[in-house]
């Protein structure tokens, strides 16, 4: 068995202040866990958690991944983009034109997200966060369907797009060019071997598909830190 992505993480100079907007934008329960800190919990069995964690670094240029939420229907998008702006988002531009439909704002952190409107056919099998968006190569798509066990739901143009095969948000990589790294990713995902796994096995896996170590020395934090192909920070857990 593959390992889990058990949390997205943000880093955050607030960290709870920040969980606190994703909960009310998302309507998620927010938790202070012991083990693994301030998190958003799953909406479905299969999800995976939003982890707040504290930095001190400034966040750099644009997010090299952001949300698509979704809109069930014509009202909610404004709806959601009303509820985000009460919370403390902000409108933002990314150089989007107006024609394209979907509204950019940017979390109380500088976090940019995006609010597609109803009838997006390719979200319409996945939740209200319908696309962890990311700039990427089509080799690091490949990387985590390997990785992470997710069939490529789209592969076309050096575009690619993995879903869980429970469904869910989909991760997609929008190809070349590939915006250079400005210093560390303000988002990052958690991996976690399956129930009765282990993490040094997952490493040496995820170091065979092309992955780096980025750290050799997990510490008291127990997290092995590594890189992508494409020189994104991630993180292996022990077994959850």
């Amino acid at each position: 068995m593959t390992c889990q992505l058990f949390a997205m993480c943000f880093g955050a100079s607030e960290p709870r202040s920040l969980a606190g907007f994703w909960s009310g934008v998302l309507g998620r329960e927010l938790i202070d866990d012991p083990h693994d800190g301030i998190a958003l919990l799953p909406a479905e069995e299969h999800g995976f958690r939003l982890r707040f964690l504290p930095t001190q670094e400034k966040k750099a240029g644009q997010n090299q991944m952001h949300f698509d939420l979704t809109s069930a229907f014509p009202e909610q998008q404004q709806e959601t983009v009303d509820r985000a702006l009460r919370l403390g988002a902000r409108h933002i531009d990314v150089g989007q034109l107006p024609e394209e439909g979907h509204v950019v704002l940017a979390d109380p952190e500088g976090n940019e997200f995006c609010v597609i409107p109803a009838g997006n056919d390719f979200l319409a099998d996945t939740g209200f966060i319908g696309a962890l968006a990311c700039d990427g190569s089509q080799a690091v798509g490949y990387f985590w369907s390997e990785a992470l066990g997710w069939p490529l739901v789209w592969d076309q143009d050096e575009e690619t797009a993995i879903q869980s095969p429970h469904g869910g948000t989909k991760i997609t990589w929008g190809g070349p060019p590939v915006a250079p790294k400005a210093g560390r990713n303000r988002l990052h995902f958690d991996l976690a071997p399956p129930v009765g796994g282990d993490q040094r096995t997952e490493v040496e896996r995820l170091l065979a598909l092309g992955a780096e170590l980025a750290d050799t020395d997990p510490g008291e934090t127990g997290r092995v830190e590594m890189l992508d192909p494409d020189g994104n920070e991630f993180c292996v857990l022990t077994p959850r």
